[in-house]
């Protein structure tokens, strides 16, 4: 494997004494675009805020772009861009306003400059005065992307990024993640969406707040046990079904 952007081990995060992340070990090499699947609830989202520094393990150790997960959290949130489940920008600002208010907080020297380049990078530029709250789904996600990616990082954490949007949307959105692994950026992004799982140099399946399964989409349907024709989503179902075996339903 190349480098590794993430390197992680036995991350684990408990809430009311259940663990809701298990033991977690998880790499991605750089430049790589991870897929990170499993059922809703089974820790995805509270692994990526881990990872970005956003909430501290319980137990584990590792590291996000050669940085201690816990005690270089501050600097792998400068160096990272996490783009949540749900819109975050202020809707009442434009557009521009919005990466403005971002570039600020990123103490950006060339404010200006770095905007109007994350503008033109996502298709902002003829927008850039529109209200946030009213841009449909797709273009408040470009929004959000151009937002994440305004301080230049090296490592995009997306948790769902593309729910909600239209297929064009999406697919637009996908070409754009493509872009950035090309130019170095490692990406770890969660979905349920199977046409973007296939989408992925590699996949890890999270159930139970543990890991199931990793490798590319061929692998990953071995290790669930099922000939090499099965789809993606059969193997989910299988593995979930296997799972089910060991741990108790939340």
């Amino acid at each position: 494997m190349s480098e590794l952007a993430i390197d992680v081990h036995g991350l684990t995060k408990r809430y009311g004494g259940r663990a809701v992340v298990n033991d977690v070990a998880l790499q991605v090499g750089a430049g790589r675009i991870c897929g990170f699947l499993g059922p809703n609830g089974s820790g995805k989202t509270t692994t990526i805020r881990m990872l970005c520094g956003l909430l501290r393990p319980d137990a584990g150790e590792g590291t996000c772009l050669g940085l201690d997960v816990v005690r270089e959290s501050r600097q792998i949130k400068l160096q990272s861009g996490y783009m949540t489940q749900k819109f975050g920008l202020y809707e009442d600002l434009s557009i521009r306003e919005n990466l403005d208010f971002v570039a600020r907080l990123f103490q950006l020297r060339n404010r200006a400059e770095a905007v109007d380049e994350s503008l033109q990078r996502l298709g902002l530029v003829e927008r850039q005065q529109q209200l946030a709250g009213t841009l449909s789904g797709g273009w408040k996600q470009r929004l959000a992307l151009a937002a994440c990616l305004i301080h230049r990082p090296k490592l995009l954490l997306l948790d769902e990024p593309t729910a909600g949007v239209d297929p064009k949307a999406r697919r637009e959105f996908w070409d754009q993640i493509h872009s950035l692994a090309q130019e170095g950026m490692t990406v770890l992004v969660s979905t349920h969406y199977m046409d973007e799982a296939e989408r992925c140099h590699e996949l890890v399946y999270i159930a139970y707040g543990t890991v199931l399964a990793r490798g590319d989409a061929a692998e990953v349907v071995r290790q669930a046990g099922l000939p090499p024709q099965a789809s993606l989503e059969d193997a989910f179902v299988r593995l979930i079904d296997r799972a089910q075996d060991n741990f108790a339903a939340p």
